[in-house]
């Protein structure tokens, strides 16, 4: 048993973090699948502007004020169902920062909420992928979803 993952990158299950419900479809030997194979589509029902849409509607934002990026990676499962959620800061500079933990939650809360991702199709059989959202602040509040 190594104690690297297969590939880097990859999300481990963390029983503090994670549903014990979801489940990865390939087999944990396989390499991971990254947002990007096979694709240059974004691979959510209504693309990303659905995402904007959404994020606007939801109002987010943060009394801190702060300037920076806010990453949700995840996992998205051949089912289209998601799972393994991190989240990373970073402030304008690109450098990581202590977070602003209310607005955290609140993005993490709304990328968990988001259902229409589709799954990647490789040759005939569908698979899942790492995917992520990362949210330009700015002024406490989201002013751009990247990628």
């Amino acid at each position: 048993m190594s104690k690297y993952p297969v590939t880097v990158g990859d999300i481990e299950f963390d029983e503090k973090l994670d549903d014990p419900a979801f489940k990865k479809c390939t087999p944990e030997k396989l390499i991971s699948i990254q947002y990007y194979y096979g694709t240059k589509e974004f691979d959510y029902k209504g693309e990303k502007l659905a995402i904007i849409e959404k994020l606007q509607k939801e109002k987010i934002s943060s009394e801190s004020k702060m300037n920076g990026y806010i990453t949700v990676r995840f996992l998205v499962n051949c089912e289209g169902k998601t799972g393994l959620f991190r989240v990373q800061q970073m402030n304008a500079d690109l450098k990581e920062t202590a977070p602003d933990k209310e607005l955290g939650e609140k993005l993490l809360r709304f990328t968990k909420s988001l259902d229409g991702w589709i799954p990647k199709e490789i040759k005939g059989f569908k698979a899942g992928y790492y995917q992520y959202l990362t949210y330009k602040i700015e002024n406490g509040k989201v002013s751009e979803v990247l990628p």
